[in-house]
């Protein structure tokens, strides 16, 4: 990071001292953060023009206000006044210090990445606080939202603490004399205990309030929108409504988000993180968007749990209100267990990672994930796979070729209904729009999946490849037959060697249990997914690299019984698992039809676990 020239010209206020200081490595900063600092210090002496003034005396007022009047309820330093610490100061100084000609806020939105444990909820939610009655917005609507109603009030449980305990400045008088905000009048509390849900201002007749994922209240004016905990967002559809409310507001008002790093199959978080992470490095030009992002540098990953001197740049407050010992207990676990080493990674020290439940050690999964190139592999022997829905969740079609070198391709086809997919969006919690509009899943007409639409497309496969026969789940194969008719396509069922053969594209049954039969070339869940697992830890198998595909495999959980004979189990997976499920069963089948002999992958390398 370069340092600024232009020393001199730069005010001598606690906000842009801070950025100094890391950008000129008096503090050990992330390269992420000393972008961010870089750009507020460069925006300070040379705005090329823009619409941009920094302000200290508007970041001054914030930075006195949350000692003076809020205090530290939990902790060692619980009851002592609220000072900001370093990297809030810089953080609070930058979101109210900076301005636009008019005089009204230039950020109207704000991100908070740090590790576990760094004060980002307390932050958030004296900065609620201070939006709602001290800022000077007259009936101010502040609102704290989640994923769900816990992670909705994980701060404004916060904001109700520092409301309920003394204000700072009353340590010697006793303890029954101590007067809290609620106490003395300058907020009202409705809910009582743990189950209170609002607070008013009644001074400026404005309040905070905290809202669940999906609820909705009558034409919001918000000041401020608070949401912590963005890495268990499962759809962006709340964010993006709020944050329409406050592109809509005239004046200032301020959308403030907080995470820990999410995994890569948390899309929401990983999304927002890497669009405020170009913020932060000026490869998105957004004046209306601020950045802090708290990570070890790439550099630093391989060796993180050695490299102490590294973890304050994914730690800002280590040393200060989060013990060094507190950090050095989960690296000295995370050294000697595989699974806790991915999330102290990834939660304390900003190293991406994947699911802590993967069904299969993540980092394989990653490595077979590439394109498929439908057109290559024409000539090539195929199987194909098939998970119908119900009625109108998802329906899910894998295609598994081998090309010449023995290799495996697999892509798969999605399809769901258009009606009801928001809806269904927010029940399964997935970004069901989205992934239609990027392409990823087909949306058909009508409230049911019309299967001719998936006949037509096993047939087009047909037609243009070497298919031998389609596997698939007992349940509603009747009507995806009865769909081949209606345009024409002939199918017929396998049912034994003793059988007559039909005509047309050959169905072959895949039991989907933990049942295996050992009847010559049954298809079951159990080898399946052992034939998959070793395609996948042996590399040699490319999967068409799909964001819902990689939800699938997220999302899928392995029962197992006595026997270690394995079976995805829809019930008690975090979500559909449609995609995983169909992509076994083709590997599965080709791997069967191929004769595949010869000692398993775990036999010569032993079994990964996420």
């Amino acid at each position: 990071m370069r340092r600024t020239n232009s020393s001199a010209r730069l005010p001598d206020d606690p906000a842009t001292r801070w950025a100094r200081d890391a950008v000129e490595g008096r503090i050990v900063v992330g390269e992420i953060v000393a972008a961010a600092a870089q750009r507020h210090l460069k925006d300070i002496v040379d705005r090329d023009g823009r619409d941009l003034h920094w302000r200290p005396e508007k970041a001054a007022h914030v930075l006195r206000f949350l000692p003076a009047l809020l205090p530290i309820t939990a902790g060692a330093k619980a009851g002592q006044p609220f000072h900001p610490l370093p990297w809030q100061v810089f953080c609070a100084g930058s979101l109210f210090g900076w301005r636009m000609n008019s005089g009204r806020m230039r950020f109207r939105s704000g991100w908070l990445e740090t590790g576990k444990g760094q004060a980002k909820s307390p932050f958030m939610a004296a900065i609620g606080l201070y939006m709602m009655g001290w800022y000077g917005i007259p009936r101010a609507e502040v609102y704290s939202i989640g994923q769900d109603r816990r992670t909705a009030n994980v701060l404004f449980t916060d904001a109700v603490a520092m409301c309920r305990h003394p204000m700072p400045g009353q340590e010697d008088e006793p303890e029954e004399l101590r007067e809290t905000l609620d106490s003395a009048g300058h907020v009202l509390i409705r809910g009582e205990g743990k189950n209170a849900w609002r607070i008013e201002h009644p001074s400026t007749d404005s309040m905070f309030q905290a809202l669940a994922n999906g609820e909705a209240i009558s034409g919001p004016r918000p000041a401020a929108v608070l949401a912590d905990e963005i890495h268990e967002f499962k759809s962006g559809h709340s964010i993006e409504t709020w944050q329409r409310a406050i592109a809509k507001m005239p004046g200032d008002a301020l959308m403030l988000l907080g995470t820990n790093t999410p995994a890569s199959t948390q899309p929401v978080g990983t999304t927002y993180s890497e669009f405020y992470q170009k913020v932060a490095r000026g490869e998105v030009k957004d004046d209306q968007a601020f950045a802090f992002i708290a990570r070890v540098d790439k550099a630093d990953r391989e060796t993180i749990f050695e490299n102490e001197a590294a973890w304050p740049k994914a730690l800002p407050a280590l040393g200060v209100t989060f013990p060094y010992e507190n950090i050095r207990g989960e690296v000295n676990t995370a050294r000697v267990l595989l699974s806790t080493a991915m999330s102290v990674k990834r939660l304390y020290f900003g190293i991406p990672t994947g699911a802590t439940e993967f069904w299969i050690a993540e980092e394989a999964w990653v490595a077979v994930q590439g394109e498929v190139d439908e057109a290559r592999l024409k000539g090539c022997r195929c199987w194909l796979s098939l998970d119908l829905s119900k009625k109108n969740d998802l329906t899910a079609l894998s295609v598994c070729w081998q090309d010449a070198s023995g290799h495996l391709w697999v892509k798969t086809f999605y399809w769901t209904t258009r009606d009801g997919l928001s809806d269904r969006a927010k029940a399964d919690q997935a970004p069901y729009d989205e992934w239609v509009e990027g392409e990823f899943i087909s949306a058909v007409p009508g409230a049911v999946i019309d299967k001719t639409f998936v006949a037509a497309e096993v047939q087009r496969i047909c037609a243009e490849h070497e298919v031998e026969f389609l596997a698939f789940d007992p349940a509603g194969i009747a009507d995806f037959m009865a769909a081949c008719g209606e345009i024409g396509f002939p199918v017929w069922r396998y049912k034994g060697p003793d059988e007559p053969e039909g005509q047309g594209l050959k169905l072959v049954a895949h039991g989907q249990g933990k049942l295996v039969r050992f009847e010559d070339r049954q298809l079951t869940m159990p080898r399946s997914i052992e034939r998959l697992e070793d395609r996948i830890l042996a590399e040699t198998i490319t999967i068409e690299a799909s964001p819902v595909t990689y939800s699938c495999a997220a999302n899928a959980h392995l029962d197992a019984d006595g026997q270690e004979n394995r079976a995805f189990d829809k019930k008690r997976s975090r979500g559909r698992i449609d995609g995983i499920v169909t992509i076994a069963m083709a590997v599965g089948a080709a791997m069967n039809e191929l004769g595949e002999t010869g000692p398993s992958v775990y036999e010569t390398r032993g079994i990964l676990m996420a």
